[in-house]
């Protein structure tokens, strides 16, 4: 499958959109909302780490929907799940029992190891669910005084768009005339100990600290070892919940099941979304043990969608779909690989190389001349499909069930191509 760097740049012009491909574009810009900046390729088909656009032209993926298609596009057996539940039963509501949830709920509560889990739907609901959950044991555990329930979050998070969500946001473009904001939230330093601890000894009224274990949309950004057990330590000390943000980090994308893994400890609550469902369908999840997770009475939340039989079915084949096909190891293992590749990218165009896993990101020097943006157009010339973040990160994540020699042809494609910006 590898080819050498004549043959890409013969192939370049074929992937240039073509007319059927600006059709698309055309229509998406007329009819529907202006609130994404995309790639311009018109994607029409998926199978593992393969993307074929309308004019048929084959694209590596190497984003995955953000990480939610860690096992690949159109998992056969993830297909398969979703056909035949939605055969069956697809929605009851909460108002009644179905038969699959428990199944699901028994098989992920095991896994992650925490004694229950609430289903929605997207991950953004995920946070918003972890935060009702957390203000809730403040006042009911904690003893907070009513409505003084405060919760930190770190500088660069991103875990939505929601007015909650933009409300802890540092990001201006989220925030800029979206206000007024949500109240009792408090904004540190990411990987910053002495920041956190100042701020539990500060304010007795602290319920939670929410973080990502590593930043995804701030650019991939990796904290100091020994940062997530300090986090554990800190909000033991100070008797407060630590919210552990894997919507993206999860799932097998870091080379562990959970990023948190790296540093064998164990969060009060997690947050699951996008893998979960194996990029079949929005599912999201929060898991924590009894004494948080019931603090939450029935009428409390709840949605119409979440814990329905046809996301639970899928949600549970896609987990186990990474634990059976080691998905998390071969993680694990390309990671290295593709660290190691990437280190070969020239110094003067690349400024640094991170990530854990099979999530990284390539950091582009300013004032070049040109942005990440417009080395991700250039690498849909060559064949692969990335995203830039903050104008100066290319960030890499490819399913997980993507092979060495599809991996190293990958490489290849991204050395041709950073390599060609040299003047």
């Amino acid at each position: 499958m590898s080819h050498n760097i004549s043959q890409l740049t013969q192939k370049n012009a074929s992937r240039v959109p073509g007319a059927l491909s600006e059709k698309v574009f055309k229509r998406d810009r007329k009819y529907g909302a202006h609130n994404y900046n995309s790639i311009p390729v018109a994607l029409t088909r998926g199978k593992g780490v393969f993307v074929w656009d309308v004019e048929g032209n084959q694209f590596y993926d190497f984003l995955s929907a953000y990480s939610a298609v860690n096992q690949g596009h159109c998992h056969p057996r993830i297909v398969e799940a979703l056909k035949k539940q939605a055969e069956i039963l697809t929605l009851t509501s909460r108002a009644f029992f179905n038969d699959v949830l428990g199944e699901f709920a028994e098989y992920a509560t095991k896994l992650f190891g925490y004694e229950k889990i609430l289903p929605i739907n997207s991950g953004v609901e995920a946070g918003e669910t972890a935060i009702k959950i957390a203000r809730k044991w403040g006042y009911t555990k904690k003893k907070i005084p009513d409505n003084q329930a405060k919760i930190v979050f770190a500088e660069g998070n991103y875990w939505g768009r929601t007015t909650t969500a933009i409300s802890s946001s540092t990001d201006d473009k989220c925030r800029d005339k979206y206000g007024p904001f949500m109240p009792g939230f408090i904004i540190i330093p990411y990987n910053d100990l002495n920041a956190l601890e100042k701020c539990f000894k500060e304010d007795p009224n602290i319920c939670a600290y929410m973080v990502e274990p590593i930043q995804g949309e701030a650019g991939i950004i990796v904290p100091d070892d020994g940062y997530l057990k300090g986090v554990r330590a800190l909000c033991t000390k100070y008797n407060v919940l630590w919210i552990d943000d894997e919507v993206q980090a999860g799932l097998g994308r870091t080379g562990k099941l959970l990023a948190v893994h790296h540093e064998n400890v164990k969060p009060d609550m997690v947050c699951l979304g996008k893998a979960l469902s194996g990029g079949m369908m929005p599912v999201s999840a929060v898991l924590a043990d009894d004494d948080i997770m019931l603090c939450m009475l029935p009428g409390e939340h709840g949605s119409t969608y979440g814990g329905n039989p046809l996301a639970c079915r899928v949600s549970l084949t896609a987990l186990k779909v990474i634990v059976e096909e080691n998905l998390t190891e071969n993680s694990r293992r390309l990671g290295e690989i593709l660290k190691r590749e990437l280190e070969k990218l020239p110094s003067e165009i690349v400024e640094e190389v991170r990530g854990k896993g099979l999530l990284r990101a390539i950091v582009i020097r300013q004032g070049l001349g040109f942005t990440a943006s417009d080395v991700c157009i250039r690498l849909r010339d060559n064949g692969l499909l990335a995203k830039s973040t903050h104008n100066d990160v290319i960030r890499l994540a490819p399913p997980l069930v993507m092979n060495e020699d599809q991996l190293m042809e990958c490489t290849r494609i991204i050395l041709h191509t950073i390599n060609s910006f040299k003047n």
